[in-house]
């Protein structure tokens, strides 16, 4: 009985709290309302402001990039007709001068000994264009920088080792591989290591690195003379330039 009263007095409750919402009148949102849609509306701008800022700063970026790409392409050798000065001072071949002309008549002497009118000096006044056959010197100076990174290119250095009372065996053995590294290019370091009381035994150690220059002499020459690092006893051999 007292559960079924309760359920009666939260129905009443429930039925009245839906009575008074139905008779309320709707609430004027009034400077609320206007204050949310002035915050739309300003987030609204302020994406659409960052979203033309950013196309602004893409635009500026790849005008940079271009202007930077081009920036090196005009410092690239003028040949012929990309030979924008009214007049040059004009080199043959041999080095002789032929003065100064205009473009098209230092054109047309190149067409008439078949060569190429290439601007070596276009900061000069008059720049000066020298007759030459562009593709060959494009060629040669190619292989000149070949040849040079070659050069600069760091030697590699191989190593063999022995001790003091390494056999004639081995020692053979070493002899064949550390030809085959000078063949190769590379530079050797020999290294004889002591073990415990083996450090007695110096002039042995530099008898052997004797007989090592000896024995590779035909193919290599000594770069740095035998000395101490430690316990061991060190030589770098280099291939020989003959």
């Amino acid at each position: 009985m007292k559960s079924a009263s309760i359920y009666g007095f939260c129905r009443r409750v429930t039925n009245s709290t839906q009575r008074r919402r139905a008779a309320k009148p709707p609430r004027n949102l009034g400077a609320g309302s206007a204050s949310i849609c002035g915050f739309c509306s300003g987030l609204k701008n302020d994406l659409t402001r960052y979203r033309r800022n950013a196309i602004l700063s893409l635009d500026l970026l790849a005008f940079s990039i271009h202007t930077r790409s081009t920036a090196i392409s005009r410092q690239r050798t003028r040949v012929n007709t990309g030979i924008r000065a009214r007049e040059v001072r004009v080199i043959d071949v041999t080095g002789e001068q032929l003065g100064v002309m205009s473009v098209p008549q230092a054109l047309a002497l190149a067409e008439e000994r078949e060569l190429d009118l290439v601007e070596v000096a276009p900061n000069a006044n008059p720049p000066v264009c020298r007759l030459m056959d562009y593709g060959k010197y494009l060629y040669e100076q190619q292989k000149r920088d070949r040849e040079s990174r070659r050069a600069q290119k760091q030697i590699e250095i191989k190593e063999v080792r022995l001790r003091p009372k390494t056999g004639e065996h081995d020692i053979q053995v070493v002899l064949r591989k550390a030809r085959k590294f000078l063949d190769d290019g590379a530079k050797v370091r020999v290294r004889i290591r002591f073990r415990g009381r083996e450090i007695v035994h110096r002039d042995v150690a530099l008898d052997l690195m004797k007989r090592v220059a000896e024995e590779l002499k035909d193919v290599a020459e000594i770069e740095s003379r035998p000395s101490f690092e430690g316990r061991s006893m060190v030589m770098i051999l280099a291939p020989s330039a003959s």
